[in-house]
């Protein structure tokens, strides 16, 4: 029996586990294990098994590892990412990632499903027009970077030892941002991005997934980055993700990339010599068969070794042990099972992050809340008004049940509904009338307008910002024939100009919903209603219709560049107008804050500093350790005070400026808490400061420095406090 093998032995190190099965394996069956859909090792009591799942935000049927049906016919359908960001609320990222991993794992006991889960995205929302921005936590890196370590931890969990509840992976390293524009596809595309950039942006998130989440695994990308394949750069692969951050995991390629860097980058002259190339650089596992075809005889060429196999492999079984998958029946969370899905609670939890996440763009003349008492008849108008699946987005599963919105409206007024639109696209008016009249006789019109993934998508890069064909003349007319106030309740992924909406004084609410999920119409209604009091900010900034014109989406540059007339990219570097700013957001109440406590000065000691390899270094080139950094950390007190008359959540950032010259960021944000405070009442907030991760910056070399001088701290609006680095 191969349970009495050393490798099915619980009390041996999985080290020497590992190291036991690989050398009972033959070359080709260690081969076989290279590639998503593993195949079985019948003699050794060794199942095939299918490393490709995806739990973007909940489990999804997007991969062949995991299926519905029977006992589990669906699964908690949180909103998608982009929205949930903007609750900037990391114990919340963290809980969804729990509940996900709970319902895997209980779908995986039921044999639906796998433990390796090909998520988060956490790629920068860097251009407003990719179709995928939807996936990602959006354009800044430190909110990037926090959801990626909080959404990671709550996936993987806490077994015991170095368990794993299941895998995680962080995708698409790196650099990814762009599926098809212009003629230009992702396969094509050489990504051609600074030192500079790579380490304060497009890395950052990537290297928080490594360090601070421990993630078991990072996805390679399509493209290249400075004429070298992602899949096959060992710079990138062995010498940042393993040696300088340390992956405890795997690595693997984004679908078919191994195959695309020989057949359509043409970086290698035969198939052996991509295989040669990605396994050499650090590559692990191949989605899809290249690996499996091409490695024997890559192996019996002599272009490579079976201990560069074993070495692959052996990171591999390691991800494979720690999640108990050779212990047999001795599982830590075998108990999990149908019940433990789509659960009251796991719902529950679903609507409360589409309420977090939901922004207040507008509110003229406080058109809202809607009263039920005054606003008794609603008119819900527009082409997404009664959506299901549009309101979870890509990559998403089966949901437990859907709550449209005019469900969600229906539950506090009666309603008048017309599409005004066939779909999204809104190709002619001729429905235009009948909106018109429902408006003519409703106390207030809701207007719900914008995308879905026949706009965007993967493989769907967006041309432009407005809203797609006559949507914006259906939303004029409407507006202008509403005898009651009107609202306009805009779901999408990426940003959209709604200038027009803006400025009609006719529409006195605007509202952005993105894909709010499952329960995203209860959620839109109890904020129209005032059941919710909004609180979700912009986790990307919403630019005007001509900045398309003035940027190519094939042009990585985050700095703006007056000189060829580029603006840059992000809140961060963009100088320009904007319609809606990063971070921004309005509340049913209002907030006050007063800085109750902070240093004006931190002091490095320098006679204590040691030089070491990828250290940070002040501006004059005295490097200092990341052990010292680490202790530089200010704590800030402030009070946060409610001082309106209605209970809310406010999110507190913190932004920082610094004394770099031209090519620092006109701010970035350094920091961010969520409090909730009751009306008429105040609570303390405590924010940490550190030196080296908060004030520091990359040079064109990819340095980071920490500039001496004054560095400005903006708290909100409220509050522009200073502290001066001395040494």
């Amino acid at each position: 029996m191969t349970k009495n093998l050393p490798f099915c032995q619980v009390s041996l190190n999985i080290r020497d586990r590992v190291k036991d099965l690989i050398g009972r394996l033959t070359l080709q069956e260690k081969i076989r294990s290279l590639v998503n859909n593993a195949a079985p090792v019948e003699r050794l009591g060794i199942k095939g098994y299918e490393w490709w799942s995806e739990a973007l935000h909940g489990v999804s049927n997007v991969g062949p590892g995991t299926k519905f049906g029977g006992e589990f016919p669906g699964a908690t359908s949180f909103p998608q990412v982009i929205l949930t960001a903007a609750s900037f609320n990391a114990s919340l990222w963290e809980a969804i990632g729990r509940v996900v991993s709970d319902e895997a794992r209980a779908m995986y006991n039921g044999g639906l499903a796998g433990l390796t889960y090909w998520s988060p995205n956490v790629n920068i929302f860097r251009d407003p027009r990719w179709g995928r921005g939807q996936e990602t936590p959006g354009e800044d890196p430190a909110v990037a970077a926090r959801y990626a370590a909080s959404y990671v931890r709550g996936l993987q969990g806490t077994a015991p030892g170095n368990g794993l509840k299941v895998a995680a992976c962080c995708k698409h390293y790196t650099a990814y941002d762009l599926d098809i524009w212009n003629g230009v596809d992702r396969f094509h595309f050489n990504a051609r991005v600074s030192k500079q950039d790579l380490e304060d942006t497009y890395n950052v998130p990537f290297k928080a997934c490594v360090v601070e989440g421990r993630v078991a695994s990072v996805m390679c990308s399509y493209n290249e980055v400075n004429g070298k394949p992602t899949c096959a750069d060992p710079n990138l692969l062995r010498g940042t993700i393993r040696d300088q951050w340390h992956l405890n995991g795997y690595i693997v390629s984004d679908c078919d990339s191994v195959e695309v860097l020989f057949k359509y980058q043409r970086y290698t002259a035969t198939p052996q010599d991509a295989v040669v190339a990605s396994i050499k650089a650090g590559l692990d596992l191949d989605c899809g068969p290249f690996l499996a075809i091409y490695t024997e005889s890559a192996v019996r060429s002599g272009k490579l070794t079976e201990s560069d196999v074993n070495a692959a492999l052996s990171n591999l079984l390691t991800v494979q042990m720690r999640l108990g998958m050779f212990d047999g029946p001795r599982q830590p969370y075998g108990y999990l099972g149908p019940r433990d899905v789509c659960t009251p609670a796991h719902q529950q939890l679903a609507l409360e992050a589409a309420r977090q996440g939901i922004v207040l763009l507008q509110n003229r003349g406080r058109s809202l809340p809607l009263s039920t008492s005054r606003h008794r008849t609603v008119a819900v108008i527009g082409p997404n008004s009664d959506v299901s699946v549009t309101m979870i987005g890509n990559y998403a599963g089966v949901a437990c049940g859907y709550t449209t919105p005019l469900q969600g409206i229906a539950r506090y007024a009666k309603t008048i509904h017309q599409v005004g639109c066939k779909g999204v696209a809104c190709n002619d008016n001729r429905l235009f009338g009948l909106a018109e009249g429902a408006a003519r006789q409703a106390d207030a019109t809701v207007l719900v307008v914008g995308l879905d993934q026949s706009i965007e998508a993967e493989a769907r890069d967006r041309i432009g910002l407005l809203l797609p064909g006559h949507q914006q003349e259906l939303v004029s007319r409407v507006a202008k024939a509403s005898r009651g106030p009107v609202v306009l309740v805009v779901m999408s992924g990426g940003p959209i100009d709604v200038t027009f909406a803006k400025n009609d004084r006719m529409i006195g609410a605007i509202l952005w919903v993105g894909y709010p999920g499952q329960a995203g119409g209860t959620a839109i209604a109890d904020v129209l209603f005032g059941t919710t009091n909004p609180g979700g900010k912009l986790p990307m900034t919403w630019y005007p219709q001509d900045y398309v014109s003035k940027v190519s989406m094939t042009s990585m540059d985050m700095r703006a560049d007056p000189s060829r007339g580029y603006p840059g990219r992000t809140y961060r570097f963009y100088k320009g107008s904007v319609v809606f700013p990063f971070g921004f957001g309005l509340s049913y109440t209002s907030f006050r804050s007063t800085l109750a406590g902070a240093p004006t000065t931190i002091s490095i000691p320098l006679t204590t500093l040691k030089t070491f390899k990828n250290s940070t270094m002040l501006s004059h080139g005295v490097r200092v350790t990341h052990t010292k950094c680490d202790s530089l950390i200010s704590r800030l007190h402030i009070d946060v005070e409610n001082v309106g008359d209605m209970d809310g959540t406010h999110t507190l950032m913190v932004f920082a400026t610094s004394p770099g010259g031209k090519l620092t960021p006109e701010k970035k944000l350094v920091a961010f808490e969520k409090v909730h405070v009751i009306a008429g009442s105040q609570k303390r907030v405590r924010v940490d400061i550190d030196a080296c991760k908060h004030l520091s910056m990359a040079d064109k070399n990819g340095i980071r420095r920490i500039p001496l001088g004054v560095h400005n701290l903006h708290i909100g609006d409220d509050i522009k406090h200073t502290i001066s680095l001395i040494a």
